[in-house]
C-alpha cells in the first residue's frame, strides 16, 4: 500500500510540476500603458495607407455590431463552444486601444496577446495577420489611432468550460502559429508575391476558404484554400477544386472583388457580401489584379471547356412543362428575375442560374439560405435585392425547388434528403 501512495504522490507530483511548467512558459507580461498625456505624430500619407490596410484587413466588418457604432466591436460570433465578442478598436482609453502602444499592438497582431498579457482566441486570424511587414502594421496602428474614439464596453465573451481558460491557447500557438512577416519568393513575378502578402496576410483569405482540423487549425499544403465554412456558410474553394462550372479567370476574379458580381458566376451573398462592401472593393486596381495572378496560380490551367453561353443556352433548351411542380414553383417565384429571356427586365443583375456555383456544389446549405432568407445586404446597391421565401414556401416546397433547379440548370443529381436540411437551418436561422 505504501508503495501504491508513494507511486500516485510522484505522479500527482509530475502533473503538478507539468502544469507549472506549462503556466510558466505561457505567461505573458503586461505591456504598460500609453501615459494619459501621450500624444501620437503620424503622417497623412501614413494614415491613408493605414485605412486601405484596414479596408483589406476587413476591420470593421469583424469589430461593428448591427446598428453599432464603425470599429466598437460587439459583433456576436457563435461557435460550437459559445460566444465570442468582438473587442472595440477604437482609441477610446477605458474600453478601446486608446492605451495601446505600438508595441502592444504589434504584439497582438503579431502573437496574439493583448497589451494586459491574455491571450486572444483565434477567431481574431492573427496567425494570417503575424505575415504583415513593420512597415504595413505602423501604418494600420496609425489609421486605427486616429479615428474618433468611442466609449462602449462590448459583451464579455462566454465559452464553455475548458474553452474559457486563455492560456490554454499557448499550446494551440505553438501548434498552429509561426509568428512572422512574410517574404517574397525569388521564383514568383513581383504581382504574385504582392497578390500572396494580401491574401495570406491581412487578407486572410484562408481563415474562411480553407477546411479546418479536429483542433480548429487550419489545413494546410493541399488542403489550403481548398474550401470551408464561415458563419454557417460553405466557403468555396478558391482553388482548381471550386465546384464553379466554369473556371475563374483573372477577370472574374476582379469584377468579382470590385462589385460583388461575375457575369459568369453570380453575386457574392452571405458573409462575402460585406466583405466585399467593405473591404475589397475600396482596394486600388492594382491590388485586386495581384489578388487574382496569386489565386489564378492554385487553378491548373485545362483545355477550354463549356462556356457560359453554351451553359445558358442548355439550359434554356431543357423547359420542363408547368406540369413539374418544381417548374411550376419556378415559375411562380424565380422566373421574373432568373429567366435568361422570359423575365420581365427587373432592377439590377439576373444572374444566370446555369452558372450558380451554390447549385454545383456537394452541400445545400448556401443555396437553402439565399432562398429562405434571399440576400438583403448585396455588396453594392446596383446589384439589386433578392427577396427570401421563408414565409411563402415551406420545406417541401423549397426542397422540390432546389432540387429542380439543380436538375435542370446544373445537371447534378438531386440532393438527398433536402427537406430535413431545410428544416434544420429554416430553425437555426429563425432569429437571425
Amino acid at each position: 500500500m505504501s508503495k501504491m501512495k508513494k507511486i500516485v504522490g510522484w505522479g500527482g507530483f509530475t502533473v503538478l510540476a507539468v502544469v507549472v511548467a506549462g503556466v510558466v512558459a505561457s505567461w505573458q507580461p503586461e505591456i504598460a500603458p500609453l501615459a494619459a498625456d501621450a500624444t501620437h505624430s503620424f503622417s497623412e500619407a501614413q494614415i491613408a495607407r493605414g485605412k486601405t490596410l484596414a479596408d483589406l484587413g476587413d476591420c470593421a466588418v469583424c469589430h461593428t455590431r448591427a446598428g453599432g457604432e464603425r470599429n466598437t466591436g460587439g459583433l456576436a460570433m457563435e461557435i460550437p463552444f459559445g460566444t465570442i465578442y468582438t473587442t472595440n478598436i477604437t482609441p477610446d482609453v477605458e474600453t478601446g486601444i486608446g492605451s495601446w502602444s505600438y508595441a502592444a499592438f504589434e504584439r497582438a497582431m503579431r502573437h496574439g496577446v493583448d497589451r494586459q498579457g491574455r491571450y486572444l482566441y483565434p477567431a481574431f486570424p492573427y496567425t494570417a495577420f503575424t505575415r504583415t511587414r513593420d512597415d504595413d502594421l505602423q501604418a494600420l496602428y496609425a489609421y486605427l489611432m486616429s479615428q474618433p474614439a468611442v466609449k462602449y464596453r462590448p459583451p464579455a465573451t462566454d465559452l464553455h468550460f475548458p474553452f474559457n481558460i486563455r492560456q490554454g491557447i499557448f499550446a494551440w500557438n505553438l501548434l498552429f502559429l509561426t509568428p512572422g512577416a512574410m517574404q517574397d519568393e525569388a521564383a514568383q513575378s513581383a504581382d504574385w508575391n504582392r497578390g500572396a502578402y494580401l491574401v495570406e496576410g491581412l487578407g486572410h483569405c484562408s481563415a474562411c476558404h480553407s477546411p479546418r482540423n479536429v483542433l480548429f487549425g487550419e489545413k494546410t499544403g493541399d488542403e489550403h484554400l481548398a474550401g470551408g465554412v464561415a458563419e454557417g456558410w460553405t466557403a468555396p474553394a478558391l482553388t482548381g477544386r471550386s465546384p464553379a462550372p466554369l473556371d475563374w479567370t483573372q477577370q472574374d476574379l476582379t469584377d468579382f472583388m470590385r462589385t460583388g458580381y461575375s457575369a459568369n458566376h453570380g453575386v457574392a451573398a452571405g458573409p462575402m457580401a460585406p466583405v466585399i462592401e467593405e473591404g475589397l472593393s475600396r482596394l486600388p486596381q492594382a491590388d485586386l489584379q495581384a489578388i487574382a495572378v496569386y489565386l489564378r496560380s492554385y487553378h491548373p490551367e485545362t483545355a477550354a471547356g463549356a462556356t457560359a453561353a453554351t451553359l445558358n443556352v442548355q439550359a434554356e433548351r431543357q423547359v420542363e412543362p408547368l406540369s413539374s411542380e418544381g417548374a411550376r414553383l419556378f415559375s411562380g417565384a424565380c422566373m421574373a428575375c432568373h429567366a435568361q429571356e422570359k423575365g420581365a427586365q427587373m432592377a439590377g443583375v439576373r444572374p444566370s442560374l446555369a452558372l450558380n456555383t451554390n447549385l454545383f456544389a456537394d452541400a445545400p446549405d448556401n443555396a437553402i439560405r439565399v432562398v429562405l432568407d434571399g440576400i438583403q445586404r448585396p455588396a453594392n446597391a446596383e446589384l439589386g435585392y433578392m427577396p427570401g421565401f421563408r414565409h411563402n414556401l415551406n420545406d417541401a416546397q423549397i426542397a422540390i425547388l432546389l432540387n429542380y433547379l439543380r436538375q435542370h440548370y446544373a445537371g447534378q443529381a438531386p440532393w438527398p434528403d433536402l427537406t430535413a436540411q431545410i428544416g434544420r437551418l429554416r430553425a437555426e436561422t429563425a432569429q437571425k
